[in-house]
């Protein structure tokens, strides 16, 4: 491996411009044949990132915070492991602009009506299944089942295709002419891409400042139409777990980004520039601010679960108990869906549902279009929209 990259962050090397003309697609798009530039990325594969020592500190600390944590909760994984992936599934749709409370997106998730920036939400859910799933060493089959997933009922976006036209940062939608940044031609795309996944497999790196960068390079190139926020933030998550430094649960980082997106997204730029230090100190702090915030969840839902045993009265052979463990990991269910989780009978089911709604544990509504009712554990979708606010989420429908 070179060993060119020397000194401080910000001997990284920026994106170089390449001359273009703007072709627009459509028949009257605005300013056909004008010239624009777009950013080319380096090669990384062969870079080797020298930080600060107060940054790559943070790094170690921040790896070290995720181990603890991951490792606190590994023999207790069916439980929080569900909530703590959507909540990064959530807020990670957060940093692109899509919100909705927890119970429009667990109500969606279950089949129910819900908003369409839950959908959005639940079919990033799926993509960060999808890229937990795929957890070993990075592939570019990967990043394009990710976007196949995430993009699955938006076929304007080609799912789990590179994009084929330019794509930008600016206040215009119809023109990249005086945009604040256009990524690279489509044409570089698949080269630069496996230009990233050789960096993503190298062994001599420090795995969470290797992940960050692998994130900002993932950004700059920004190789789909849509979508890349989302995919390059679970691309983030499959190599924290193939490296070993998450193995149980997806710790949700992007709550951590959320909290101060603007370092976060100026740590982007600042990659883009030439300067490394920022988009790993704030991956840092990400980290840090994410495992205290779950901790803070892990704990509410402890004491809610406390609370539901000294409410619930019914037999200790009901299947009502095991419904709490549950609806700590799935608060919002059907019968059916209840039914298969414990392996009994629809019919024998609604006895139990019954009970704890009895007991004022959860809430019934029936959905129109599921031809059933949905039932809802409040106390645990109340503690999943504290754990957005202090993550700086607005939830919304």
């Amino acid at each position: 491996m070179s060993d060119a990259i020397r000194g401080a962050g910000s001997t990284w090397p920026a994106v170089q411009p390449v001359a273009q003309i703007w072709h627009p697609t459509a028949t009257l798009g605005r300013d056909a044949g004008k010239p624009y530039e777009a950013s080319l990325s380096a090669r990384i594969a062969a870079l080797t990132p020298r930080l600060a020592p107060e940054t790559a500190a943070l790094a170690r600390d921040a790896t070290a915070e995720l181990t603890r944590f991951d490792a606190e909760l590994g023999h207790r994984v069916e439980t929080f492991a569900p909530l703590l992936l959507r909540s990064e599934a959530s807020s990670s749709s957060q940093i692109e602009d899509l919100t909705a409370s927890a119970r429009s997106i667990l109500t969606a998730e279950a089949g129910g009506k819900g908003s369409r920036n839950a959908a959005e939400i639940v079919a990033n859910t799926r993509a960060l299944t999808a890229a937990i799933d795929l957890a070993g060493p990075i592939a570019t089959e990967h990043m394009l089942r990710m976007h196949a997933v995430l993009m699955h009922d938006q076929p304007q976006h080609t799912p789990g295709e590179w994009r084929a036209e330019p794509v930008w940062i600016g206040t215009r939608s119809d023109s990249p002419i005086g945009a604040e940044y256009v990524a690279a031609p489509a044409e570089a795309i698949p080269d630069l891409i496996d230009d990233l996944v050789a960096f993503t497999a190298r062994s001599d790196l420090d795995p969470f400042v290797q992940v960050a960068i692998a994130h900002a390079q993932f950004e700059t190139i920004h190789p789909f139409p849509d979508g890349n926020g989302r995919v390059g933030r679970a691309l983030a998550q499959s190599m924290l777990r193939h490296a070993g430094i998450t193995r149980s649960v997806a710790v949700p980082v992007s709550a951590g980004l959320l909290a101060d997106l603007d370092g976060y997204h100026g740590g982007l730029t600042a990659y883009r520039s030439g300067d490394i230090e920022p988009i790993v100190s704030s991956f840092a702090h990400a980290a840090s601010r994410a495992v205290a915030n779950s901790r803070q969840l892990v704990t509410e839902l402890d004491d809610i679960h406390r609370d539901w045993s000294a409410r619930l009265t019914a037999r200790r052979s009901s299947n009502a108990w095991r419904l709490l463990d549950l609806l700590i990991s799935r608060p919002v269910v059907t019968a059916a869906t209840a039914a298969e989780e414990l392996g009994v009978s629809r019919p024998n089911i609604y006895p139990s549902l019954r009970q704890l709604e009895e007991a004022g544990i959860v809430q019934s509504r029936r959905e129109h279009g599921l031809g059933d009712f949905l039932w809802r554990a409040d106390d645990v979708l109340e503690a999943l929209d504290r754990f957005a606010a202090r993550a700086g989420r607005r939830a919304r429908g």
